[in-house]
């Protein structure tokens, strides 16, 4: 399994993927890499054969800054999705794993809503706060995603299941597809 944090330490709470998995602990059979804003870095990786991919990263604000979310990525192909070797976007990367003839691995998502993604180095203080909760909540979806048969290799599909985690931390929330 690959944890990828991703995100521009240079602006603000956009550097909470690589945050975190700095402070993360390591896990068997678990590659981390902080990918920073390296896009296409990311989709090389991904060309090699992966059971999942766990990608760290600060999400939109949607007025709970702080406010760690667990939810499956849509790696489909999308029409709107564009190539872009600049560009750090999950789609752009899902994009370039695409171009290049790679398969996306199943792909869960732990992000944090943003307080302020201006100019600067440093989290902003609810979402440093959210560093050790978003780390909890990465050690429960692995334990889940190691423990699933369908995370040995050729699995058709590792599925981050209702209440399988056991206890998010507080501030986590899980969104269902």
């Amino acid at each position: 399994m690959l944890v990828a944090g991703i995100g521009n330490v240079f602006l603000g709470d956009d550097g909470f993927g690589p945050e975190v998995v700095r402070r993360l602990p390591r896990h068997p059979g678990v590659r981390v890499v902080d990918y920073g804003i390296r896009g296409m870095h990311l989709a090389y990786d991904l060309l090699d054969t992966w059971d999942a991919l766990v990608l760290v990263d600060a999400v939109p604000d949607r007025g709970a800054p702080g406010r760690i979310e667990v939810f499956h990525a849509a790696t489909e192909n999308d029409d709107t999705a564009q190539l872009d070797a600049h560009a750090m976007t999950p789609s752009a990367v899902f994009a370039g794993v695409r171009a290049l003839g790679g398969a996306l691995p199943p792909t869960v998502v732990v992000g944090c809503q943003i307080a302020c993604v201006d100019e600067g180095i440093g989290l902003s203080a609810p979402v440093a706060a959210a560093v050790d909760d978003a780390v909890a909540a990465i050690d429960g979806v692995l334990a889940e995603l190691l423990a699933l048969p369908a995370a040995r290799p050729g699995a058709a599909g590792v599925p981050v299941r209702p209440g399988g985690v056991g206890s998010l931390p507080p501030n986590a929330v899980r969104e269902e597809d």
